[in-house]
């Protein structure tokens, strides 16, 4: 039996780790870091410091090398595959170092239940025989991270807030209904398609990380600084994890 503990890390900062995390990783027989390429190497950098930093026990720490997901498939189709390449890393590595079972732990960005896979490619894992039982230990997400570096409330009074991705934000435009928008995984420029007047947006990129990057303001005038922004960033560190939040602003009455 494999105890899989997913241990939602938050942003990379170490100071946002539960309690909780950082006893869960102490008593785990193994943690799994994976490589994404030298693109991302700071990503990893990061998971080693916070072992570094938090583990004191016998705890094992090895690295394997995270499948590509292959960017000239249709989306869907090829995260699919992807996550089923995935599952088949986790595998590979569970029969060779926990191979009588044991206490697995892998560290997740924010926390495994917003927009992360982690959980779905776990039930794979299950699906192919693998007895398993998931544990969650819960992360700082970057929206609330983003929040927080802005000081801003999520929602407005009484008021809902729509969560969705930068893909389906550039395909369908602003979701009906909503007043405050939350955007995650675009990969750039998604809020170009909309109509920028009367919204603001607060950005910010490398979220709790020492070159975290923070823009705000309407829409109009800053969304074309972030976009430059972005690019200058992507291109000075070889990738780019940023989030936003977009917000309508009340109509004023006429007088």
């Amino acid at each position: 039996m494999i105890d899989l503990h997913l241990i939602g890390i938050g942003t990379g900062n170490p100071d946002h780790l539960t309690r909780a995390a950082v006893t869960a990783m102490n008593a785990a027989d193994l943690i799994l870091l994976p490589r994404k390429g030298d693109a991302k190497s700071d990503l990893i950098d990061l998971r080693r410091t916070i072992c570094a930093d938090v583990l004191i026990g016998s705890t094992r720490v090895v690295e394997f090398d995270l499948p590509i997901r292959d960017a000239r498939a249709p989306y869907l189709e090829a995260v699919d595959d992807w996550h089923d390449a995935i599952a088949t890393a986790w595998a590979t590595q569970i029969a060779t170092h926990l191979p009588d079972g044991g206490r697995l732990a892998l560290l997740v960005w924010g926390d495994p239940s917003l927009y992360d896979s982690t959980l779905r490619i776990a039930d794979r894992l299950r699906a192919d025989g693998i007895a398993l039982r998931v544990h969650v230990e819960p992360g700082i997400t970057s929206l609330q991270v983003l929040t927080a570096a802005h000081a801003i409330p999520l929602n407005t009074l009484g008021a809902p807030v729509l969560i969705t991705t930068g893909r389906r934000l550039r395909e369908g435009g602003w979701p009906a209904g909503a007043d405050t928008v939350a955007v995650m995984l675009d990969g750039g420029g998604a809020f170009e398609v909309l109509v920028p007047e009367g919204i603001d947006i607060w950005w910010g990129a490398y979220l709790g990380m020492p070159h975290q990057a923070l823009l705000a303001g309407p829409l109009d005038r800053i969304g074309p600084q972030i976009v430059r922004t972005r690019a200058a960033l992507r291109e000075r560190h070889g990738w780019i994890m940023d989030i936003y939040v977009l917000r309508r602003r009340p109509a004023t009455k006429a007088t």
